[in-house]
């Protein structure tokens, strides 16, 4: 079945004009309402604050995802030849060590054109592919069968994003960004402002304000609340990827070779020229360290990443002409590709744990070796190879060491030189020992019908069903005044 994505309608349909340049500051302020706090040693956090039902839920959402991860993972990557390919991945221990396995699920033509984007909602119910052929598919991953199309973009698809269960975010070369929801896959917005091809687009962790880059050479804010831009930037060159931080604080802008990373009052903080041409980047928090790391892949056949040095407080590329030395440092590379690095997506997950009779509780050595869980790093490449590499494997920084670690992939899945162009992994099972089969499969269940129950009434993504509700009340009152 084919699903046409409806019109919007005039209520729920936002046009976006070409705003004035303003700070991305004073907008994160207005829209997301952080307020930074400082402590003795400590770094700058933000809070962002929520209201009522919407803060509970976030609470409930932040206290899952802390202390329930997936068991499994499934990876689906996109190819010129317009295959989809889906594997599973799962780990265990073997020898005292962690290993991991992948088995392939389907490898069928998804689209009649080259396959641009891929990307699964959290907890992995949902999957989305845009292609060249205009047209969003949409998929159960979970039941593995097509949904229908979303026949909105008259453009390639350029970008695939799920901010939230509830919501699907796209760009395209028709010079629009689309908000989806995803209890009907109706059109919530269509964002318009770029003068030209959106290349990429990006949600903050907020879920409230969003950035795209074009062809038109501008940074664009959105309020992701109401539909409509808020900021305009001029960066003088044609941004390809935009990407926030792990925390919000700051995000990058790739472009060519070179990436410049911003705070939210777009002071240029980094400055990095990478050796060779890139194709990917994305911020990540370290598996079991504090911080966090940028991961960029190339033509150079890897994907080298990027410590953030010095630490803040220190000198940046904002405060000297010479940001040589306080640009943020290569400290590893994840190597196995023998042609460039297109996609790199992240996951954290769960690890099989060991039976309790090979796991002492006096050897903490033991413990060490078995972590409950870490983050996987999934890349696709030209070479028509998919890699898994285990970011546990990065070791902590350490300021006197000058090699570069090299991290080799801890499983492979071969297409037989197949081109590949995208990549995106998906939660599986629940690593809960206590929630096994039939009752895993029915608490999944429930907690995503619990989600789509409460997106119409959560503040999110272009919904503001509340406050859209309230502004229009005010503007008849104040007619009624007025007359």
């Amino acid at each position: 079945m084919v699903a046409k994505s409806r019109p919007a309608t005039k209520k729920t349909t936002a046009e976006v004009r070409p705003t004035k340049k303003a700070r991305i500051e004073d907008s994160v302020s207005r829209k997301i309402k952080h307020r930074t706090t400082k402590t003795s040693n400590e770094e700058p956090t933000v809070s962002v604050q929520y209201k009522g039902k919407q803060k509970a839920d976030q609470n409930i959402v932040k206290n899952l995802s802390s202390a329930v991860l997936p068991l499994t993972f499934k990876i689906v990557a996109g190819s010129y030849e317009k295959l989809l390919y889906g594997l599973e991945g799962s780990t265990s221990i073997e020898n005292d060590e962690v290993k991991f396995h992948l088995k392939p699920m389907f490898i069928f033509p998804a689209h009649v054109s080259c396959i641009k984007a891929v990307a699964a909602s959290p907890g992995g119910k949902w999957l989305a592919t845009g292609s060249a052929d205009e047209i969003v598919k949409v998929w159960d991953l979970k039941r593995k069968k097509e949904i229908g199309g979303l026949m909105h973009h008259e453009g390639s698809i350029t970008t695939l994003l799920f901010p939230s269960r509830s919501h699907l975010v796209s760009a395209s070369e028709d010079g629009t960004i689309g908000i989806f929801h995803a209890r009907d896959w109706s059109v919530l917005r269509t964002l318009r402002g770029h003068k030209g091809h959106v290349n990429s687009v990006d949600v903050h962790p907020s879920g409230k304000v969003a950035l795209s880059v074009g062809k038109d050479r501008m940074l664009r804010m959105w309020d992701m609340m109401r539909g409509r831009g808020v900021a305009s930037v001029k960066l003088g060159k044609e941004g390809e990827i935009v990407r926030w931080s792990t925390d919000g604080e700051m995000f990058a802008v790739q472009s060519g070779k070179e990436i410049d990373i911003y705070g939210t009052d777009m002071s240029l903080l980094y400055s990095i020229t990478h050796p060779s041409r890139l194709h990917d980047i994305k911020f990540c928090k370290r598996a079991h360290h504090d911080g966090q790391v940028l991961l960029a892949s190339a033509e150079d056949k890897k994907v080298s990443i990027y410590d953030f040095l010095p630490l803040p407080g220190q000198p940046t590329a904002s405060d000297s002409g010479d940001n040589k030395e306080s640009s943020p440092k290569i400290v590893a590379e994840l190597v196995g590709h023998g042609n460039r690095v297109k996609a790199l997506q992240t996951l954290n997950i769960s690890l099989s744990s060991p039976p309790p009779s090979t796991l002492p509780t006096t050897d903490t050595s033991a413990i060490r070796r078995h972590p409950h869980s870490t983050t996987i790093v999934s890349t696709v490449s030209s070479d028509g190879k998919i890699n898994v590499y285990d970011l546990g494997h990065l070791h902590e920084f350490n300021a006197g060491k000058i090699s570069i670690q090299e991290i080799q992939p801890v499983a492979t899945y071969d297409t037989k030189g197949t081109r590949l162009t995208c990549v995106t992994l998906g939660e599986g099972e629940i690593g809960n020992e206590n929630v096994t089969g039939k009752r895993n499969r029915e608490r999944q269940e429930v907690e995503e019908d619990d989600d789509e129950e409460s997106a119409e009434d959560e503040e999110w993504g272009g919904v503001g069903a509340d406050e859209e509700a309230e502004e229009e009340e005010g503007e008849e009152d104040e007619e009624e005044e007025s007359d």
